[in-house]
């Protein structure tokens, strides 16, 4: 069976359609990333330099044995800094319990008080499945209005922009992390994913699981409050 080879186009006029259909997709292709990259550009600090703000929103990267996967306690190491600077009073880590016997959040917080992070300053959210949903949830149900995110530098833009199209004033710290097999594949899946994070900043859908308000990032808000006018008396 012999297989037939698509013909280029012989006219000028062809040519030319077959140019500018190329052209057309290659933009379409390059527009979300171009989207992330604008509408974060002033939005990206370091731990030294990111703003006062209530809320540090950690996000899951993987479990190892049930531990926090090395980029992971990277992105805790970030938020623990910024927990001791005095940047953040309180951070929520946001992850995936989709099963049993895989348990982001409550590794992330293991990890975090053994960094110095009280306990009583760190919130759960168990249905971060990804980076929409993670936004969205830090919105509706934990009532989040501005944060620092944290995450590595390759995820932090798109994770500033759809915090942002839900609702949070967001600033982002990006870890640095050595150019291994990891961060090219993050950095490629990012790639793919920017046209994604478009589609749900424009049309905005429901997360995976939303449920009931929670107030634990309002209580240890007013529990951080609380000290800090104890330490002042």
């Amino acid at each position: 069976m012999r297989i037939r080879r698509p013909r280029l186009p012989r006219t000028r006029a062809g040519q030319r359609r077959l140019v500018r259909a190329v052209v057309a997709v290659c933009t379409l292709a390059l527009l979300p990333g171009a989207w992330l990259f604008t509408s974060t550009a002033d939005r990206l600090r370091t731990v030294a330099d990111a703003p006062p703000a209530p809320v540090a929103v950690v996000f899951g990267a993987g479990l190892w044995n049930g531990e926090p996967s090395p980029y992971l306690a990277r992105r805790l190491d970030a938020t623990a800094a910024l927990y001791r600077a005095g940047r953040v009073k309180v951070v929520l880590v946001t992850g995936d319990n989709s099963r049993t016997d895989y348990d982001e959040p409550d590794a992330m917080r293991t990890y975090l008080t053994g960094h110095g992070v009280p306990g009583g300053r760190i919130v759960r959210d168990y249905a971060g499945f990804d980076t929409w949903d993670s936004c969205v949830r830090a919105r509706k149900i934990f009532g989040v209005r501005r944060a620092v995110l944290v995450s590595q530098g390759f995820h932090i833009r798109r994770a500033v922009a759809l915090c942002e199209a839900a609702g949070i004033d967001s600033y982002g710290v990006g870890v640095d992390e050595p150019h291994d097999v990891t961060w090219y594949y993050g950095g490629t899946r990012e790639v793919f994913a920017a046209g994604k994070a478009l589609l749900e900043a424009v049309f905005r859908p429901d997360p995976t699981f939303l449920g009931p308000r929670e107030r634990g990032i309002a209580d240890a808000l007013a529990e951080a409050g609380g000290q800090a006018r104890h330490e002042k008396g």
